[in-house]
């Protein structure tokens, strides 16, 4: 009877054969073990709180964007300061929401979606005391109401508890940002530009 023989071992020697088995063997564990380290890692987030990221993300962008275009085309201090405070803090909210997402294996749009970009377009072709009342409105009150609403779903039904976290500690900066728009509103829309 002639013994058969496993292509590695007559490569490495009959002595050598159980060495490489081992090693082999301790190979295929640790890639299964990556392999299944990836794939619970990128399921930890819930549809529901990768979506929530996800609108956060694009509601941010649409802010920065559109107070850019206020900082441009303003001529009202009030407008221009508003614009100011809306870049830096939804851009330092932003970037926490980036480092988050980075955690969590979601990937973030960089940009507004394009319903909310169409919008900026509109902006970006009105001037004046027309162009302060609309992005005062719109941008100011509107969207602050619709992240307002966001944020509170997700500080109270987010799954993932970081996400939740990211909600809570986020919400009363957008409603700070509510209150700061309903003012800019009143002062734009009694002014006679």
């Amino acid at each position: 009877m002639t013994p058969t023989l496993r292509p590695h071992a007559r490569l490495a020697g009959p002595r050598s054969s159980g060495k490489l088995r081992r090693v082999m063997g301790a190979t295929a564990l640790c890639v299964a073990g990556v392999a299944l380290a990836v794939n619970v890692h990128a399921d930890t987030v819930p549809g529901k709180d990768k979506s929530f990221m996800i609108k956060a993300a694009e509601a941010g962008n649409a802010e920065v964007a559109a107070s850019k275009v206020a900082l441009e085309k303003s001529t009202n201090p009030a407008v221009k300061d508003f614009a100011q405070k809306m870049i830096e803090q939804h851009t330092q909210v932003g970037d926490q929401l980036k480092q988050l997402a980075s955690t969590k294996d979601v990937s973030l749009p960089s940009e507004p979606t394009v319903a909310q970009r169409a919008k900026i377009a509109v902006l970006d072709k009105l001037s004046g005391a027309t162009f302060d009342k609309r992005y005062a409105s719109m941008i100011g009150v509107t969207a602050h109401k619709d992240a307002v609403k966001l944020f509170q779903k997700a500080s109270t039904s987010a799954q993932d508890p970081d996400v939740k976290n990211f909600a809570v500690k986020t919400l009363p900066g957008l409603q700070e940002h509510l209150q700061m728009a309903t003012e800019l509103k009143s002062k734009v829309d009694a002014s006679r530009q």
